[in-house]
């Protein structure tokens, strides 16, 4: 399958008291507590310490003083990889994933980025509904990618290809 082209613009449709932002050192625990929350096999603080040092784009979108979500990306020749994109699970299913997921696609944009890489558990189907309708596709399959409690999970490799601003 190949990634179909695709005009996103983040909307602020979905809960417009929530804005985005630039990740900082300071949000860290906050983003850290929510990382412990949502995944069985969570990064570790160094991780995400490691990608603000390098410099990797990372923002946060936070309502009412609370972060809900965040996400992660590498930038190299045209591409994107998203390294992690999570809202909290106490505020999934409220339309964040939509919105934050826009945002991503529309900072990479803004960084020249035309085509987005990303991994997705196939046991994550909430996920994998959200990038399809987005416009991301499958294209391959990564064996044994992810840690799993009896032992590993594969990974689906999906991919957008993003049209210029107009």
């Amino acid at each position: 399958m190949s990634a179909r082209r695709q005009d996103v613009r983040p909307t602020d449709a979905v809960h417009p008291a929530a804005s985005l932002r630039p990740m900082r050192e300071a949000d860290l625990d906050e983003v850290y507590e929510i990382e412990l929350r949502a995944y069985p096999h969570p990064w570790t603080l160094g991780i995400f310490r490691d990608c603000l040092r390098a410099d990797y784009p990372a923002w946060v979108l936070h309502e009412a003083g609370r972060i809900v979500g965040y996400f992660l990306m590498s930038l190299a020749a045209g591409e994107a990889h998203v390294l992690n994109i999570c809202i909290d699970p106490e505020r999934q299913g409220q339309g964040f994933g939509r919105r934050l997921l826009q945002a991503l696609m529309h900072v990479a944009r803004g960084r020249g980025v035309e085509r987005i890489f990303l991994e997705v558990r196939p046991s994550n189907a909430g996920a994998i509904r959200l990038y399809e309708r987005e416009g991301f596709n499958e294209i391959g399959r990564r064996p044994r990618y992810y840690p799993a409690d009896d032992g590993r999970e594969d990974a689906l490799v999906m991919a957008i290809e993003l049209l210029s601003p107009e």
